[in-house]
């Protein structure tokens, strides 16, 4: 048996053994649309994997990771996904953050922040987007200025879209700290408490149209952290944000992918149950996504540029919530109770809207590819 075998039997049988009990009740909960699902029952799972070394497995040795392979990355990705775990409340730590801090963070950073983010003792969330810098995040206005003596880096401006900063203590900000800069330039990566005195930051839900509120607007007012909490130097954050992007488009979709086959198969055995199989056009358009998911699949395996996957993935998962919608019928159209209850395809058809937006919106990936892959002149700007 190969290491990435063993490798994979071992988490494969740890999951089967612990996720039981009152973790049991844990199956399948959470996920995009549905991250409010029995959130401290699956804080209490991940701080368990923890206990047990289960957590940012692909993480060096010494900071506390496994060393994991690419390969047995995949194999636990995979694994947690097949065995229906709930969906991670860490990821965004992580999967983003922590990567982050192993490349560009001081040696001060990564044994104040890593240790915590292991243990999932401290949540983080992402401030990137703003109402007027969300897929051109160089347009960025939220300000960081140094405090008179030096000592603190002060905070004001606005983040949008910033998924779970209800539930998270930290944030990692891409903030304007040179005065007078413009686009790329001028930007910093800075590590903010979101625990604040007197309103200096403020958390506010955003309803989306699953009804739920999983993301935010937060609002910083003279919201203060440690001058040493820049990743990187002051005016080089556009290059450490664009490496985060790169880690959130990484080996952690691989396990989506196991999540997508998980809702293709679903569907099937709907269609067939409820007759729409029977229509030429249905049954095609299913036939079509299962040759889309093993093109994904194989792509994603061969380790396909991030922005190209982006693109599919997301056009992939949009097409299958429509794709449900018609194998449903007219009844799909309706709230399964009142106020606005969802059943599971309706509440993945109206989340799966947003899936060529989030992470990267489809406009901006096809000018990477253009630009980065294909070589094609730039973009015109005015």
């Amino acid at each position: 048996m190969s290491s990435v075998e063993e490798f994979r039997a071992e988490i494969r049988a740890w999951l089967a053994d612990h996720l039981v009990g009152e973790f049991a009740e844990l199956r399948g909960r959470g996920g995009p649309g549905r991250e409010h699902e029995a959130f401290e029952g699956r804080l209490a799972w991940e701080r368990h994997m923890a206990a047990h070394g289960w957590t940012c497995v692909g993480w060096p040795v010494e900071h506390g990771g496994r060393g994991a392979s690419l390969d047995e990355q995949i194999a636990f990705h995979e694994e947690y996904a097949l065995a229906d775990a709930p969906a991670r409340v860490n990821h965004i730590g992580e999967q983003l953050l922590g990567p982050t801090l192993i490349a560009f963070g001081t040696q001060e950073q990564k044994k104040r922040f890593l240790p915590p983010i292991v243990a999932v003792e401290e949540l983080w969330c992402q401030g990137y987007s703003e109402p007027d810098a969300g897929s051109d995040l160089a347009n960025v206005r939220t300000r960081g200025a140094l405090s008179p003596d030096g000592s603190q880096w002060v905070v004001d401006g606005q983040k949008i879209w910033t998924s779970l900063a209800h539930e998270a203590q930290w944030c990692f900000v891409v903030a304007r700290t040179e005065p007078g800069s413009r686009r790329h330039a001028g930007l910093s990566y800075l590590l903010v408490p979101l625990d604040q005195p007197g309103g200096r930051v403020d958390v506010r839900p955003i309803v989306q149209l699953t009804g739920t509120s999983e993301f935010n607007e937060v609002f910083f007012d003279g919201a203060r952290t440690d001058a040493s909490h820049v990743v990187g130097e002051p005016g080089d954050g556009w290059r450490i944000a664009m490496a985060t992007l790169g880690f959130e488009r990484g080996v952690s979709t691989l396990g989506q992918q196991v999540g997508f086959r998980r809702e293709w198969d679903a569907l099937a055995e709907l269609a067939r149950k409820n007759g729409a199989i029977a229509d030429p056009l249905i049954r095609d358009r299913l036939v079509q996504a299962w040759i889309d998911l093993e093109a994904m699949a194989a792509s994603a395996r061969r380790g396909v540029d991030p922005s190209v996957g982006k693109l599919h993935w997301a056009a992939w998962h949009r097409g299958l919530g429509e794709l449900a919608m018609d194998v449903c019928g007219a009844a799909s159209t309706i709230a399964a109770g009142e106020p606005y209850e969802l059943d599971d395809w309706q509440r993945l058809f109206l989340f799966s809207r947003a899936d060529t937006i989030y992470a990267g919106s489809d406009e901006i990936q096809k000018n990477i590819v253009a630009e980065r892959l294909l070589g094609l002149p730039k973009e015109a700007r005015v």
